[in-house]
């Protein structure tokens, strides 16, 4: 009895000793796309009023929890019934990131910005509203970028056992998320920290200094952050159809990487935004009118 209890500990030291290999290598090959959701979370993430940052943060951080809930079943699931089906899923997540990347590009482009007393305005008048619609938009993109995250952890679990392979991917699932979101809320709270040093210090001293870089330097990462999640969207699209559609994958071979990604991010993303332009119009059309 005792050594059968001892063999079964063996074997579960052994197969969690797998799991910590196979969770390192999966961790180094999405580092690059968990940094671009980083950049992506981040920006969405931010722009709301200090008192609802916390409370949005932690609803977005449960939307992306309950994305992973669906997404690593489906993900082994589909892996092993239909996998042909991941790369399709792949390709239509990639023109979704390329609108929203493009998009903000355009409107960034040739839009007015509008000056403070406007945004506090249209704050007030939307209220709930403008705050659930940017939850639900940074859900949605988490969905699709943890579709990514999911598939390239298992791609490099897929010649292990099938236990090795759900314990690595519900790994780095988590830590995808704990460990974006984590950050993302450092970085949200960087004035608050910054204001508990100015305050501790008394105004004086390193202490004090450092409190009033973390201020100051807020709303320039923030800017930072919406140029590179920006950026990040429409290269982490041109990745995944440069990764899974194989004509793209061997034309122009003397161009970078970066700028190929790019390139086919940017192509897709202004044919969605050109097709959308119809739809939205139609949808309007359509859309009952409020009497006055």
């Amino acid at each position: 009895m005792a050594s059968g209890i001892f063999a079964i500990l063996d074997d579960i030291a052994a197969l969690m000793d797998d799991v910590a290999v196979t969770s390192k290598i999966a961790a180094g090959k999405t580092a690059g796309i968990l940094g671009d959701d980083l950049a992506v979370n981040a920006e969405k993430a931010t722009g709301f009023l200090s008192s609802r940052e916390i409370p949005v943060l932690w609803a977005i951080t449960k939307g992306s929890l309950i994305n992973k809930l669906i997404i690593v079943p489906i993900a082994l699931l589909l892996n092993i019934f239909f996998p042909i089906a991941i790369k399709y899923i792949l390709i239509l997540g990639g023109f979704y990131l390329a609108y929203e990347g493009v998009e903000k590009i355009i409107h960034y482009l040739f839009h007015r910005s509008k000056k403070g007393h406007e945004v506090l305005e249209e704050r007030a008048e939307e209220g709930n509203t403008a705050e659930k619609a940017k939850i639900k938009s940074a859900i949605t993109t988490d969905f699709i970028l943890s579709i990514e995250i999911v598939i390239i952890a298992l791609g490099t679990v897929l010649d292990q056992s099938l236990p090795i392979q759900i314990i690595t991917v519900c790994i780095i699932a988590l830590v995808a998320t704990i460990g974006v979101y984590g950050i993302v809320a450092l970085i949200v709270r960087m004035d608050d920290m910054g204001y508990h040093l100015i305050k501790k210090s008394h105004d004086k001293g390193l202490f004090s200094t450092m409190g009033h870089l973390l201020v100051k330097s807020l709303p320039l990462v923030i800017k930072a952050l919406g140029v590179v999640g920006t950026v990040a969207l429409v290269l982490v699209s041109g990745g995944i159809f440069e990764h899974n559609i194989d004509f793209l994958h061997h034309l122009f071979p003397a161009i970078p990487n970066l700028v190929k990604q790019f390139g086919l991010g940017l192509i897709a993303g202004l044919v969605v935004f050109a097709l959308s332009i119809p739809i939205q119009k139609l949808i309007h059309l359509l859309k009952p009118q409020s009497k006055i």
